[in-house]
């Protein structure tokens, strides 16, 4: 009698082949990474020179994504795929973070773009190919990896207004109770100065007492809504390996078509 497995179970196996296929495909240790100091502005201006068109694909074996005419390619050399994620995350390789310098650099690259470019990343590796699915295993980890960071940004998005709604009728609640007991202190203490002084200092804080929500609606959220939908353009960007190791008996397929 044939067992049926459930489609979580199916998934599950199969995930948990695939990173026993990655572990034993990607060497265990790696050489200090070669990913460039986003503080070094030499190393920075190293990797950002414009290419022609074609040439990070020359000279070696390319698998991967098609890259579009009209996009920005962020290109980043490594000695092995390990040193572009956290060694310390002990998830399997498709959920493990990016390594922090990986990260900002790539981020930082994608900021100086304009917002309405198209980003495509190219990773540059000093080794012959290797499995057939290395590009597809690096796609949809860089694509979990930023389309989780662009969920916290908007978990964190909706966690600022739901602050700052509380802080509004918190601080409109204030601004009131202050307005009306000025005008009482005022009231009763006609003509003095010191009835003047008490109204206008509760006007003042109640208006300070504002200070929060305004903060929040007019300038906090924007930040983060930006960072989110920059986490949405990389996460979908196509993704490709150049292999610059020994030449490969592999024939690259042409990354313009």
């Amino acid at each position: 009698m044939t067992r049926h497995q459930t489609p979580e179970k199916e998934r599950q196996v199969r995930e948990a082949a695939l990173d026993e296929t990655i572990e034993a495909s990607f060497p265990a240790s790696d050489p200090p990474s070669s990913v460039p100091n986003p503080y070094d502005d030499d190393a920075l201006e190293r990797n950002r020179r414009p290419r022609p068109r074609g040439s990070p694909l020359q000279g070696g074996v390319s698998r991967g994504d098609p890259f579009p005419s009209n996009c920005v390619v962020i290109e980043i050399h490594v000695a092995e795929l390990r040193q572009l994620f956290n060694a310390i995350d002990p998830s399997p390789f498709r959920e493990k973070d990016l390594d922090p310098n990986a990260e900002e650099f790539i981020v930082g690259w994608a900021r100086e773009v304009p917002r309405d470019a198209r980003l495509a990343l190219l990773v540059h590796l000093d080794r012959r190919a290797g499995i057939a699915d290395e590009p597809a295993i690096l796609r949809a980890a860089i694509r979990e990896f930023f389309g989780q960071r662009a969920e916290a940004s908007r978990r964190k998005l909706r966690q600022l207004f739901r602050v700052g709604r509380t802080s509004l009728l918190i601080g409109v609640g204030f601004l009131a109770g202050s307005l009306l007991l000025g005008d009482l202190i005022a009231s009763v203490l006609r003509e003095r100065r010191i009835g003047e002084l008490l109204r206008e200092s509760l006007v003042i804080g109640g208006w300070v007492a504002m200070w929060r929500p305004l903060e929040v609606f007019l300038y906090d959220w924007w930040p983060i809504r930006s960072e989110a939908r920059l986490a949405d353009r990389l996460s979908a960007m196509p993704v490709r390996i150049a292999y610059t190791g020994a030449a490969s008996s592999e024939v690259s397929d042409d990354a313009n078509q």
